[in-house]
């Protein structure tokens, strides 16, 4: 049932009694994309980004903090005075009436031995409220925080397409590589089946007298070497079929078919078109080309420094006990700056940093410009390899199955060798095998190419002006 709904979903079939899963390139390459886990990192990557964007937007809203304070005092806080100061000045007044006054004068200095004692604040004090702060000038430090972080999230785009080109990469290596490998084993079953067939016909010629032992030995040593190379055919493609699951998350045992073809292009594109695409759409171009923008914009936001912050403020207290229900303010608003005027010439180093690291990105670009130029050469090179290859080989395939006709008939006419029927055989295994691989490399080639430009896919659209094995 669990094979039912995955061949559904693709739009593949499966043979219930071979347990074979049919897939395209194109269904492959959905299966792949659904449970691949490096493109889960990939889109994790992208959800940091913008959470470190979101983090930076945050420098536009106001702070809005609450602080609570309860303090204990070892002793009251009070005010004291003399009374003195005050009995004093009466006593002059009165002698000044009463010249010879002593009742009234004692009884001033009895009172003006004493202190008074006038108690502010109890000795636990509690303070509850909220502080406010909105920056409404920053010398345009936010607006380039923000580009920063939108450029960072521009990044882990790249950087998540260029994880799905290389897993295309990889897969075009896997599928294409398993549809040779089964290619293979069919060139070399038709090998085997062949050279048992001339083995039959030598063991009957040997008993009609017509050819010596010799021969037939010959002719069974080369049977069971195309034997054990089929074998070793059908091994290589167990191991593929098991990359290729492992690779497109299939936990079922069973063997996938490809069933898109081995393919080449008669004509292709200029290089020259692969060039110009790879100047735009190049995943390390276009990340080296955002990592200078943040350059850039680092570079002004230490520029900005030059320039002085400016915020409002304002304080709501929400509960007071003590000294501060009394001598503060319940509401205060303000605005207030700070202007770093001199750090040391530190600022100064930082923008020489930043200027320094935006040019070391922009010499860095040029460099993978080039260094993708000649990838991209290599690889239009091995294409048209392939090309010419494959040409060649049709001719000498065609040549060499009118050979394997001729040999075979010499033979049973007695006027050919054993030998001569067998290499014929191996000669055209061989040159067969040999197309096969030339439309392998071409495939594997033209992926990675597309992948080098940005443009993988562009395979499926190229594939489709293919001219199949």
């Amino acid at each position: 049932m669990k094979q039912i709904l995955l061949i559904i979903f693709l739009g593949a079939s499966v043979s219930a009694t071979a347990q074979t899963l049919s897939l395209s390139f194109d269904d492959a390459l959905r299966q792949m994309q659904q449970g691949n886990r490096s493109l889960k990192i990939a889109d994790k990557g992208i959800e940091t980004a913008r959470t470190e964007r979101d983090k930076l937007n945050a420098l536009w809203y106001p702070s809005l903090q609450g602080a609570g304070t309860f303090v204990h005092l070892s002793e009251k806080i009070e005010v004291k005075q003399p009374l003195s100061q005050f009995t004093d000045p009466a006593k002059d007044f009165v002698h000044n009436l009463v010249p010879d006054d002593q009742f009234i004068s004692s009884i001033l200095d009895q009172i003006g031995s004493h202190t008074l004692a006038f108690p502010l604040a109890p000795r636990n004090l509690t303070t509850v409220g909220l502080t406010a702060e909105w920056i409404v000038f920053s010398g345009g430090k936010r607006i380039r925080a923000g580009k920063i972080g939108n450029a960072m999230i521009d990044i882990a785009r790249e950087n998540r397409e260029q994880t799905d080109a290389t897993q295309r990469v990889l897969l075009a290596e896997s599928y294409f590589g398993l549809r040779l490998a089964q290619e293979v084993v069919r060139v070399r079953q038709d090998t085997y089946n062949s050279l048992k067939r001339h083995y039959e016909n030598a063991l009957k010629l040997e008993a009609a007298g017509m050819i010596d032992k010799a021969g037939c030995l010959f002719a069974q040593v080369n049977m069971d070497e195309a034997q054990r190379s089929l074998e070793a055919s059908q091994k290589e493609t167990a191991v593929l079929q098991n990359a290729l699951r492992t690779l497109l998350n299939i936990t079922d045992t069973c063997s996938i078919q490809p069933v898109s073809p081995l393919f080449i292009n008669a004509v292709l594109p200029a290089k020259e078109e692969f060039l110009q695409t790879m100047q735009t759409e190049n995943y390390t171009v276009n990340q080296l080309q955002l990592q200078s923008h943040i350059a850039k914009q680092q570079l002004r936001i230490e520029q900005s420094g030059y320039l002085p912050d400016i915020a409002v403020f304002g304080k709501q207290t929400l509960y007071a006990h003590g000294i501060q229900s009394n001598l503060v303010p319940r509401t205060m608003i303000g605005v207030g700056f700070t202007w770093n005027l001199f750090d040391g010439l530190a600022r100064e180093k930082r923008i020489r940093q930043s200027k320094i690291a935006q040019q070391t990105l922009s010499i860095g670009q040029e460099k993978a410009k080039d260094d993708l130029s000649v990838g991209i050469d290599k690889l239009y090179t091995q294409m048209q390899k392939a090309q010419d290859n494959v040409r060649a080989l049709n001719t000498t395939i065609e040549l060499s199955e009118e050979l394997v006709r001729i040999c075979k008939k010499s033979f049973t006419e007695g006027m050919a060798t054993s030998t001569e029927v067998i290499d014929s055989e191996t000669m055209l295994a061989t040159v067969r095998v040999a197309r096969l691989a030339a439309y392998y490399e071409y495939d594997v080639a033209l992926m990675n190419l597309l992948a080098l430009c940005g443009t993988p896919e562009e395979f499926g659209k190229l594939s489709n002006l293919r001219v199949e094995n």
